[in-house]
């Protein structure tokens, strides 16, 4: 007796009132359209490890970061081109894209964004047009 008979018998319904039939039946999906969500967060480096969830929310692909380093900068300079050379190596292998701006601040985006380098006259000129004074 071959292998596939002796699993043949493993496989049959148990319940004898179940009429088997090669028919089937079409069911629709229940698929809600989503619109994709970015998220604009803020992250705060006070040590080598806090680049890991900055880290991690790149990666999943719907986060730009906004990160502070103001604290890990007083602190531990050490640490702090650690964790920026970490960001960079993660923005690079994902095609995300990193900018500074003030003393302080980061912004890293995954690859649906690029941050804007303009030179300074022009984001100048584009800030005036916003603000109400």
């Amino acid at each position: 007796m071959s292998i596939f008979k002796k699993m043949g018998g493993w496989f049959k319904d148990s319940n004898p009132d179940i009429e088997l039939t090669d028919e089937y039946v079409e069911l629709e999906a229940d698929v809600k359209s989503k619109k994709a969500k970015i998220i604009i967060r803020p992250f705060t480096l006070e040590n080598f490890e806090d680049i890991k969830p900055v880290v991690d929310s790149i990666r999943e692909g719907s986060t730009i970061a906004l990160v502070n380093l103001g604290p890990l900068k007083d602190k531990d300079r050490i640490g702090l081109k650690r964790a920026v050379d970490k960001l960079k190596k993660t923005l690079e292998a994902n095609d995300g894209d990193i900018a500074g701006f003030g003393e302080n601040w980061l912004i890293a985006t995954p690859s649906f964004a690029t941050v804007f380098r303009g030179d300074e006259e022009q984001i100048t000129e584009a800030v005036k047009k916003i603000e109400p004074f």
